[in-house]
């Protein structure tokens, strides 16, 4: 049963120039950028107010600042997901590229100065290719794969979630597999709960989580998209300060609020796309609910009829906020060899 269903007020102005609105008033769905083919993997730095997304098949990174308004983004040579800042450098960025783990270092205005390979991811499936990823209260970077997908659609089973960490560049640690479509990812407030999503599924599932040393264990299915009125795959996953997760619905056109307790289902956002594919909350009281969109998989005709589809919004006045993030911790700086970074990719 779902207890609200939001409609949404759609306007394509920037989120710094909205008025306060109190919590007697309805939420609002507001198109915060320009769309690209396939945003992806929102990560939000509260340390400086920015907000870094993805266009994963273009290679792009995208920078977002609050306070400035402003978007810049970089192309990088393969297909880039995620992105996450570094805990101890905050123009140094750890993204997916192709199957592997890279940082990047940008102060999102000027040009990368170089982007370094860490490590390598699924050797045993050559065309499979980086997806999301978060990293968790260490600093430990979990990243997942995907099976290839083209015109005969996915290919099954060849997708890995892995744990990477300072001691284990040159075999990255896995932690499920086999899976599809690697995706969503989040830890409740508590930090003994991890919840994972692999789409193809159409599953939440919990696992009991082990913050002192990365263990997941007792696999537990929290929610079964099939059994609710809904379309789309499950894809990128967020959880807010009760606990509740925020998931995009790819192919299902909006965002629904879940309570991991129980796996009941809460509220469903529209928004003025059919492929939604992730969200993360900012803003500097991490009451915005900022929302990837998509628009590669769709016709001619539907991009007509959805030209805001690929654009990042931003929902607000939804009655709760996050909990901050976490950033990756692998390296000090983009020169730092003590984890053995292996090469210079691009410079």
């Amino acid at each position: 049963m779902v207890s609200r269903v939001i409609t949404f007020l759609a306007l394509v102005v920037p989120i710094w120039s909205l008025p306060p609105l109190t919590p007697t008033q309805y939420p609002g769905v507001y198109q915060l950028t320009e769309p690209v083919d396939h945003a992806e993997c929102p990560s939000w730095d509260d340390r400086n107010n920015i907000l870094y997304y993805v266009n994963i098949h273009d290679g792009q990174v995208y920078r977002y600042d609050y306070e400035q308004g402003t978007v810049n983004y970089i192309t990088l040579d393969g297909e880039v997901a995620p992105v996450i800042p570094s805990k101890r450098d905050p123009n140094l960025l750890i993204v997916g590229l192709g199957r592997s783990v890279a940082a990047v270092e940008w102060d999102g205005v000027s040009d990368p100065s170089e982007t370094r390979i860490l490590a390598a991811l699924a050797p045993d499936f050559p065309t499979s290719t980086v997806n999301d990823g978060k990293a968790d209260k260490q600093g430990r970077l979990w990243i997942g794969t995907m099976g290839y997908e083209g015109p005969d659609g996915l290919t099954p089973d060849e997708g890995i979630l892995y744990q990477v960490t300072c001691d284990n560049l040159d075999s990255p640690l896995v932690e499920i597999a086999p899976v599809n479509i690697s995706n969503g990812l989040a830890w409740n407030a508590a930090n003994d709960k991890f919840y994972y999503i692999d789409s193809p599924s159409f599953l939440i599932v919990e696992y009991s989580y082990n913050d002192e040393t990365g263990e997941i264990s007792d696999r537990r299915v929290v929610f079964d998209r099939t059994a609710h009125d809904l379309l789309g795959d499950p894809d990128g996953m967020t959880i807010d300060e009760d606990d509740n997760l925020w998931v995009a619905l790819y192919g299902g056109g909006g965002v629904i609020k879940i309570d991991s307790s129980n796996g009941d289902l809460l509220e469903i956002v529209p928004l003025p796309a059919l492929d939604v594919t992730s969200a993360i909350w900012g803003g500097p009281d991490l009451d915005i609910l900022y929302v990837t969109t998509s628009r590669v998989s769709l016709t001619d005709e539907q991009k007509l009829e959805q030209p805001a589809a690929g654009a990042v919004f931003a929902i607000v006045n939804l009655g709760t906020k996050g909990r901050p993030t976490f950033e990756v911790d692998l390296l000090g700086s983009i020169d730092d060899e003590t984890c053995g970074a292996k090469k210079v990719l691009r410079e």
